[in-house]
């Protein structure tokens, strides 16, 4: 008598029956794909002994059921991207997802070299400076409206240049008289202090500290005859050839303060109404 060979799990015959072994265990094949086939991702069905099967993170699909979410077309042979669980051919993901490179209009296809900059989008190789083409991509670069600048094509067509040593000003530095200045080249006319943060004024085109001025070509007071350099205090009041600080225009008699009232000269003073009265 010969020897039984039934499917493990059905226990029908296998003699002349297609069958399939798993562990070295025999299955007819209907047993085989109840137990152990996947269901398909894509049509949500049983995949088949005989049928074609893939597999992509921890899903199964058939291979006719593996497509482009967008176009239908297979992927079993290309290229895709996973977007949101949506199988995409890499042409509907760039058509979809993708930024454009600003320079040449061209898709900056997925996994390639790409710089982003105020809300735009380049090739690395497209990023380049607008003067002498040197790729910006890993150095310090100047925006200028819609063009960008290695710093040096910058400075050598844009940069001002300061008013006294003629260099580059790229940062910071100090106007006057509508033209730029370093910082460390705006200096007295006379003691060539720096003048940078600090209070100064200016005889003809020369700037001058407030003490150089003072001493060269500042009006002095004729009650305390210190300088009135236009400084602290700063309001003056000015008679004939005279000049008074307005807090020295006082009364020679009283010491009451005559801005803004009527006085009287009397020799090298000056007098309110009633000590010139009596």
């Amino acid at each position: 008598m010969s020897e039984q060979f039934n499917c493990e799990n059905c226990k029908e015959s296998l003699y002349g029956r297609k069958y399939i072994q798993v562990d070295d265990v025999p299955h007819c094949v209907p047993c085989y794909d109840r137990l152990y086939a996947s269901i398909c991702q894509g049509c949500k069905e049983l995949i088949g002994h005989n049928s074609r099967e893939l597999y992509y993170d921890d899903r199964h699909y058939h291979e006719e059921c593996f497509r482009c979410s967008r176009c239908e077309r297979s992927l079993a042979d290309e290229p895709f991207v996973c977007q949101n669980e949506a199988l995409l051919c890499n042409d509907c993901y760039c058509s979809e997802f993708s930024s454009k490179c600003v320079a040449c209009n061209k898709t900056v296809m997925p996994g390639s070299r790409k710089l982003e900059y105020s809300g735009c989008t380049w090739h690395e190789e497209c990023f380049v400076c607008r003067v002498c083409k040197q790729s910006l991509g890993s150095q310090a670069f100047i925006p200028d409206k819609d063009d960008y600048y290695c710093v040096s094509c910058y400075e050598g067509r844009f940069a001002p240049r300061c008013t006294h040593c003629k260099q580059v000003l790229v940062q910071g530095g100090v106007t006057y008289r509508d033209e730029p200045w370093h910082r460390e080249c705006f200096l007295c006319t006379g003691c060539k202090a720096p003048l940078a943060g600090q209070p100064f004024t200016s005889q003809g085109e020369n700037p001058y500290c407030v003490k150089c001025f003072s001493s060269l070509y500042a009006q002095k007071c004729s009650a305390c005859n210190k300088a009135i350099t236009g400084f602290g205090d700063g309001k003056y009041v000015s008679f004939e050839d005279r000049q008074w600080h307005q807090s020295c225009f006082k009364c020679s008699g009283c010491s009451i303060s005559l801005v803004g009232a009527g006085f009287f000269p009397n020799g090298a003073n000056i007098l309110c109404k009633d000590c010139n009265d009596n």
